[in-house]
């Protein structure tokens, strides 16, 4: 579906990815790891056309684009949801999945539509207990996170780049997420899925993909590594502890 070949991205004159390559299949979860400033929100920027890269081509489905804009990217079907949630408060959920693409009737802001495609959409997630009327200011932190990615779902994107979508989520939280993720890779979708915690990069991905200083050091099936040398790939040496 996806495929990222020779990224490289630098800001005032420091080079903070180098040469870069990543792809992604229809119905896949791929993690992307690292420590922190490995490059992975970089090279997700990249996709998302947040940056512009150096160097390197971007061929989503076969066909090669270049990003100059977000809106550009989500056009083309990738959608990205970052750690802090682009959402306005005191708004409904409805207002924020179409915020700026509101369906329109004789010139006015057709809610009907807009709210009855908003409850499809929480329906086709199974998502319960929100309404396309309930405001974002009324929900707890995952609730407004499963807002986000049916924002992105109103899109029609065909990509999801998650950055450490369960850090701020309780456990139990964070479960409902995995179980929201593994029904979105069912549906078709294909899911870059950043985290620091490795138990949820083995419980949800494929395959996984360690960035270091800005270079892709490995990308592995899942079923043929283990914790311990997904370490030693992100950090560059054995750790006789960790935590």
């Amino acid at each position: 579906m996806l495929a990222m070949h020779g990224v490289s991205k630098s800001f005032l004159g420091v080079r903070v990815l180098h040469g870069v390559s990543l792809d992604l299949a229809a119905g896949e979860v791929h993690a992307l790891v690292g420590e922190n400033g490995a490059g992975k929100s970089t090279l997700m920027k990249v996709l998302a056309g947040e940056h512009v890269p150096d160097e390197g081509r971007i061929v989503l489905d076969g066909t090669e684009h270049s990003f100059s804009h977000p809106a550009q990217a989500q056009a083309a079907g990738i959608g990205i949801i970052h750690q802090e949630f682009a959402l306005l408060a005191h708004r409904t959920v409805a207002e924020n999945v179409f915020l700026g693409r509101e369906p329109t009737r004789y010139g006015l802001v057709d809610r009907r539509t807009m709210e009855a495609r908003t409850a499809e959409l929480l329906a086709e997630v199974g998502v319960s207990g929100i309404t396309p009327r309930t405001y974002i200011r009324d929900l707890s932190v995952a609730r407004q996170q499963t807002v986000e990615i049916v924002k992105a779902l109103a899109s029609d994107v065909r990509v999801l780049v998650m950055d450490e979508p369960t850090a701020p989520l309780a456990d139990h939280e964070a479960g409902l997420l995995h179980d929201l993720v593994r029904r979105l890779a069912t549906r078709g979708l294909g899911i870059l899925y950043i985290s620091h915690r490795l138990r949820e990069v083995f419980d949800l991905s494929r395959r996984i993909t360690v960035l270091k200083d800005g270079r892709h050091v490995t990308t592995v099936r899942t079923a043929d590594t283990d914790t311990d040398q997904v370490v030693r790939a992100m950090v560059g040496r054995e750790l006789s502890a960790y935590y």
